[in-house]
């Protein structure tokens, strides 16, 4: 009897299939709930309004989470890869230094002024979590710490580069890139400002021309490096 009559018992790519569903339907969870988070804070996550959202069971939403603690850590994860894949890894791509660090925080506005109507995790999760320990307060503080840490490298490389003078301090201007952001969601997504994104930029060149080498300043101008003038020759 050939082969090609025999009728296999199982379906050998049926486990495949079933993992790729999975996948895919936690994946459409998570955007459901990061959608959710955005609008109504981390607290405002619940397997019963994201069943609703989905409309799914909340037997089925739950067999993908198993708690809302859970839920909300993988929402903090998940907001966390889309801001890497949106903000660090393009700005990765330029030239080392302050070329660097200006598109790290060029994307980081924009991604905030992309939120104005929904919000950011990062801070609204602050502000929901900054005095209540647990695993949803420490995955986002982790979050946050490798973000800022990331900054900090760039400003460091900028130092190497010559851009930034040697004796400053690299957390001090994090520090303050951090308040920059703070005040353009301040300003924009509660006051309306509608020059806050135009204040946040002047800000920020404000403040790498008070860090910056002359070099650094060139840089940041645009202008061309002067060439060094040739030396007159002593008369006799």
């Amino acid at each position: 009897m050939s082969d090609h009559n025999v009728t296999p018992l199982r379906d050998s790519q049926g486990p495949q299939r079933t993992l790729l569903k999975g996948q895919q339907t936690r994946a459409a969870i998570l955007e459901a709930a990061l959608g959710l988070a955005a609008n109504m804070g981390l607290e405002g996550l619940s397997i019963g309004a994201l069943a609703e959202v989905t409309q799914m069971s909340k037997s089925g939403v739950f067999a993908h989470f198993g708690s809302r603690e859970e839920l909300q850590i993988s929402v903090v994860r998940e907001y966390h890869t889309k801001f890497e894949e949106e903000v660090f890894f393009p700005a990765m791509r330029e030239a080392r230094g302050l070329p660097r660090l200006k598109a790290l925080f060029e994307r980081w506005v924009r991604r905030v002024s992309m939120e104005l109507d929904s919000g950011c995790i990062y801070i609204s999760g602050a502000v929901e979590f900054d005095d209540r320990p647990g695993p949803v307060r420490d995955a986002l503080a982790t979050m946050v710490q490798a973000w800022q840490a990331a900054l900090e490298r760039a400003v460091r490389t900028a130092v190497e580069e010559g851009h930034l003078k040697p004796d400053m301090e690299p957390l001090q201007m994090v520090f303050e890139l951090h308040g920059l952001i703070l005040a353009l969601h301040h300003d924009a997504r509660f006051l309306r400002n509608p020059g806050a994104l135009e204040r946040v930029r002047t800000a920020f060149e404000r403040l790498v021309g008070y860090y910056a080498t002359p070099a650094g300043q060139q840089l940041m101008s645009g202008a061309p490096r002067a060439a060094a003038k040739p030396q007159r020759k002593a008369r006799g």
